[in-house]
């Protein structure tokens, strides 16, 4: 259960609600256009969709890549503090579709939804956003839902994947007004950067596995080369657009290197670090070709032990460097992302025959 806000805190129990679950408010707005929750997303009723705390209106996109292909993965940041944002404010309402919700609950209508965790009965959206007196010091009071002014009325929401976190009490300001193409001078304004970091959370890279040879069978002392070519390999680029707020980003994932981890300490790597830097076209290591099993390869493993009962977890993990661009001129970088796979390497003596 989500703490009540002060709001609610100062004023009688009858006047306000907290929004316990998805179906305790309705929602205002233009719903069709409101991205889809895998958490709590209600009912519809009455025209509209009941509210929920974790409802974005932010648009996220594949421009480019293969994240979309065959088994795509998540990226895991390599910075382990590093955490998608827990919430943010968005527009929600015309000053119109508020005054619908209004009309609608002095009607019978559901709550209204102010915060991702609060929702006010009709007294309450009367007086702050019909008769324009703030209710609590820290709002503001709305003449006539400020129709004929230009901009919107916004809320928070929180991020689902982040839900559970103390930090997503931190949109908690009832609903307030923002003129049309400003931002909220706030921390938790949906800046370019707050876009790009939830569009990094939603960037799916291809499953694909290291290509080796030998594949899955390898003998002691012969080199199994490893690489990547740039027809499975390429970048992968997300757009997250809150188009309400006229602000966007574009979330690039760019692989830069790989490390092969061979699973015993009986092995050498190549490079001895481990770390298969990119080539100059977008691949790594070089492709086996015949006649290369004694030449020592640009990326690979040589076993110095047979695996005897259990093959070996040979782990290629792939780096994938982060940068973003957005509205406004704005660009920076993230934490490089990785993404592991395990392959099972049998290695076995090499046979001798005697005559």
């Amino acid at each position: 259960m989500r703490a009540l806000s002060k709001a609610c805190l100062l004023l009688s129990g009858s006047l306000c609600a907290v929004a316990l679950a998805a179906s305790s408010a309705q929602a205002i707005g233009d719903e069709e256009n409101r991205q889809p929750s895998t958490g709590p997303s209600g009912n519809a009723n009455g025209g509209t969709l009941t509210a929920s705390a974790t409802t974005t209106s932010i648009k996220v996109t594949q421009v480019s890549g293969s994240g979309s292909g065959k088994s795509p993965k998540a990226l895991a940041p390599v910075d382990p503090n590093w955490e998608p944002p827990a919430c943010w404010y968005e527009p929600v309402a015309t000053p119109e579709q508020l005054k619908a919700a209004v009309d609608r609950l002095k009607k019978g209508g559901e709550l209204v939804a102010v915060t991702p965790s609060l929702s006010w009965g009709e007294e309450l959206m009367v007086t702050q956003y019909e008769k324009g007196e703030a209710r609590t010091s820290d709002s503001e009071g709305y003449k006539n839902y400020n129709i004929g002014q230009d901009g919107q009325f916004w809320r928070g929401v929180i991020n689902e994947a982040r839900e559970d976190d103390a930090a997503s009490y931190a949109c908690d300001r009832t609903l307030f007004w923002q003129d049309a193409n400003t931002l909220p001078d706030n921390d938790h304004a949906p800046t370019p950067e707050v876009l790009a970091a939830y569009a990094y959370d939603k960037i799916k890279v291809p499953g694909t596995e290291v290509e080796l040879k030998p594949a899955a069978e390898s003998k002691v002392n012969l080199p199994t080369w490893a690489w990547l070519d740039t027809a499975t390999f390429q970048e992968v680029k997300v757009r997250a657009e809150l188009e309400a707020a006229g602000v966007w980003a574009e979330t690039t994932a760019k692989p830069v290197a790989l490390h092969l981890d061979p699973g015993t300490e009986d092995a050498e790597t190549y490079p001895s670090s481990g770390d298969c830097e990119i080539n100059a076209d977008g691949s790594i290591g070089t492709p086996y070709t015949k006649g290369d099993a004694e030449r020592t390869p640009p990326c690979g493993v040589t076993y110095l032990r047979a695996s005897g009962g259990a093959p070996y977890p040979l782990k290629a993990s792939i780096t994938w460097e982060i940068s973003w661009e957005g509205s406004g001129g704005a660009q920076g970088d993230l934490p490089d992302g990785t993404f592991e796979t395990t392959q099972d390497m049998t290695v076995r003596e090499i046979q001798a025959v005697n005559r």
